[in-house]
């Protein structure tokens, strides 16, 4: 096909700014600015959706809404590029995998689907072992930077004076306590979090990163970090890669900076001053230029629309009448299987809360108990006291009261006459 395409592109959410919704976003842009017509389609809609509008971007939530199909699908997330797959199954379709774990990844297997592109090498290997994907129609495509947008900043001081925690992981009295402590410890004062998780995002983050020396990221806000200059410690709640420098920066994009090259090392206030101390003003500029070269959106845009031509060049294969029907009913068997995996272990959770919660109950009524046990023992001791203080009241009385006899009249003839008696004896 020559001329525009009409091309919808399906996300599992397009409400907060995280990775996926970004990757689209960017997408969407660059495919119109080309003069191509994208449209985007997804269940949850929100901020990100109403920025595509503003770009005059077609969006909606109801597949319905759309009354001519679209030249080819990109779908990303199962749920919602099945949802149009299934609305269109004659339409060519890409699937493209962007996270090896989340359950809305789960890479789904369809005649119409021509293609299957991972971000990383990791998400390959999910796609390697999902029955049903061909290997040979699967590709890497690495994740990529608007470079018009993220800007080089000045060059890195000799010393790095402020962080940045930047990623929607973070929360308070989580991971990020510690990431300030040891940047601290190692004379950086001053440090920032952004990111949902606190409730702080920034719709531009090109603004905000060149004001920082050091970043803590992964992913897509560890790349936008490095091609604007700054240098980046690959770290988040999953676990600790490290300071990126030329020496790892190739097989860390590989992984996109992501949870495989975490596992790497854990978070301490000693693995990330050991992170810090690696810190060099010019190996990381040369990693920005490497980011700069490697990582450029417009290189990305240039082979996925190669691939769609690639799709849609390809000819049109007759179906028996019933492989749709079977390869619907063979997701809906993965789908019923993925959701009642998740009933049953939101089922566990919550008895597992409902025993947790018995035991605080539990350990709530005997502190009770014992607090009330403990009331009654003070009180019995303090009548014990008071008993005991009486009783030596008496006693001091009646000693008072037999001192005063001795020294009476009478008690002194009453001994005469006892010593008396003890003579006449």
């Amino acid at each position: 096909m020559s001329g525009p395409l009409r091309i919808l592109i399906t996300n599992n959410s397009l409400a907060a700014r995280g990775g996926s919704e970004v990757y689209v976003r960017d997408l969407a842009l660059g495919l119109m600015r080309r003069g191509h017509l994208p449209m985007v389609y997804s269940s949850l809609l929100g901020e990100v959706a109403e920025e595509l509008r503003r770009a005059t971007i077609p969006v909606f939530d109801d597949i319905a809404a759309l009354n001519a199909p679209p030249d080819l699908i990109h779908g990303q997330h199962h749920l919602d590029a099945m949802t149009a797959i299934l609305r269109y199954p004659t339409v060519p379709a890409l699937y493209f995998c962007h996270g090896w774990s989340p359950w809305q990844e789960l890479p789904p297997v369809f005649p119409s689907i021509r293609r299957y592109l991972a971000v990383d090498d990791l998400c390959r290997e999910r796609l390697l072992t999902t029955p049903g994907v061909p290997a040979e129609r699967i590709e890497v495509l690495t994740n990529a930077v608007d470079l018009k947008r993220f800007l080089p900043r000045q060059a890195l001081p000799e010393r790095p004076a402020s962080a940045l925690v930047f990623s929607n992981y973070a929360e308070p009295d989580g991971y990020a306590d510690i990431l300030m402590r040891a940047c601290q410890a190692r004379g950086i004062e001053r440090v920032d979090i952004r990111g949902t998780g606190i409730g702080l995002t920034t719709a531009a983050p090109e603004l905000l990163l060149g004001r920082y020396d050091v970043v803590f990221a992964k992913a897509r806000c560890a790349l936008e970090a490095m091609a604007v200059g700054c240098a980046v410690v690959v770290a988040d709640h999953a676990g600790l890669a490290g300071m990126v420098d030329t020496g790892n920066v190739r097989t860390l994009r590989r992984l996109n900076f992501g949870v495989r090259s975490m596992q790497a090392g854990t978070i301490s206030e000693a693995s990330i001053a050991a992170a810090l101390d690696r810190y060099d003003a010019r190996d990381a500029a040369a990693v920005s230029a490497f980011i700069r070269a490697d990582a450029d959106l417009d290189a990305v845009i240039d082979r996925l629309l190669a691939i769609y031509r690639q799709i849609l060049d390809e000819p049109v294969e007759s179906l028996p009448s019933d492989a749709a029907a079977t390869a619907t009913a063979t997701y809906l068997a993965s789908l019923s299987g993925l959701l009642k995996g998740r009933e049953q272990a939101e089922a566990r959770a919550f008895l597992s809360e409902r025993q947790n919660t018995r035991l605080v109950e539990a350990s709530h009524g005997q502190r009770e108990e014992f607090v009330a046990q403990t009331a009654a023992a003070v009180e019995e001791a303090a009548n014990l006291r008071r008993v005991l203080a009486d009783a030596q009241a008496v006693v001091h009385m009646q000693a008072d009261a037999l001192q005063d006899i001795q020294r009476s009249r009478a008690w002194r003839l009453i001994s005469l006459y006892r010593r008396f008696r003890a003579w006449l004896r």
